[in-house]
C-alpha cells in the first residue's frame, strides 16, 4: 500500500458504478480505500480507511448520501475528508442539500475519467468543484429565496473587508480564481490568499459553502446583477 496515494471511497448502490469509477480512479495512482453500498457502509468505510475524498451517491438505501455526508463531516476522525457528490440529474434538489451539508461540490455520473480524476485530485488539494453553470443554476433554485431580504450587511457577513466582500460577492457567481483575478486586476496569489480569509472569518469549509452562505443572506439574489460593486 502507498501511505502517499491519494485515498478514496466510492459510494454508490450500484455496483457496476463503484467498479467502473473504481477502475478509473486507480488507473491515474488514486487508491480506492473501500467501496460502499448505501451511507451507513459509507460512513463505516470512512470511519476505517480515513479516505481523502468520498465519492457519495445521493439516493441510496438504508441511510441516503445526504446523512452520510453530514455524519462524515461531523466526525472528527474524518478531519480533512472530502465529499463529492454524485447525481444523475443536474438540478436534483437533494444536491443543495448535500452541499449545504458540508459537500465540496458534486458530479454528474456520467462524467468523463478524465474530469472525475481532476474533480477528485481538486478537491484533495483543498479547491472546491464548482462548475460556474449547473452550481450557480442550482444554487439559485434552491437557495432559501423566500426569506424577507434587507439593504443592510447581513451581520454574518461584518467582518469581511470591502475588497473580500467583492471576492464572495463574485465567487458565488461561480467565477474561477483565474477569473476572479482577471475580473479585479489581482494576482492569483492574491485571489487565492482573499478566498483563504474569507474562509477562515466565516468559519468555512470550502468555496462551495461561501457560495451557499452568500445567496442565504442576501449578498447575492438568484437573477440579480453578478458584477460587484
Amino acid at each position: 500500500m502507498n501511505r502517499d496515494a491519494l485515498r478514496a471511497v466510492i459510494a454508490d448502490d450500484q455496483a457496476l458504478v463503484r467498479t467502473g469509477f473504481s477502475m478509473i480512479l486507480a488507473a491515474d495512482g488514486i487508491e480506492v480505500t473501500a467501496e460502499a453500498a448505501d451511507g451507513a457502509e459509507a460512513v463505516a468505510a470512512v470511519r476505517r480507511t480515513r479516505p481523502d475524498v468520498v465519492l457519495m451517491d445521493i439516493r441510496m438505501p438504508t441511510m441516503d448520501g445526504i446523512e452520510a455526508t453530514r455524519r462524515i463531516l461531523a466526525d472528527d476522525r474524518a478531519d480533512g475528508t472530502r465529499v463529492i457528490i454524485l447525481t444523475t440529474y443536474d438540478l436534483d434538489h437533494y444536491v443543495y442539500a448535500a452541499l449545504t451539508a458540508g459537500a465540496s461540490g458534486f458530479l454528474l455520473k456520467d462524467v468523463t475519467p478524465e474530469h472525475l480524476v481532476a474533480a477528485v485530485r481538486l478537491v484533495q488539494s483543498g479547491d472546491a468543484l464548482l462548475a460556474p453553470t449547473i452550481t450557480r443554476r442550482l444554487i439559485e433554485r434552491f437557495a432559501h429565496r423566500e426569506e424577507a431580504r434587507t439593504a443592510a450587511l447581513p451581520r454574518d457577513l461584518s467582518g469581511l473587508t470591502p475588497r473580500e466582500l467583492e471576492v464572495l460577492r463574485l465567487l458565488a457567481t461561480g467565477l474561477s480564481n483565474a477569473e476572479l483575478a482577471d475580473r479585479l486586476f489581482l494576482s492569483p496569489t492574491t485571489v487565492k490568499t482573499h478566498i483563504g480569509r474569507i474562509l477562515s472569518k466565516l468559519e468555512l469549509r470550502d468555496r462551495v459553502q461561501a457560495v451557499v452562505l452568500a445567496y442565504e443572506t442576501g449578498l447575492i439574489t438568484p437573477g440579480g446583477p453578478t458584477e460587484a460593486g
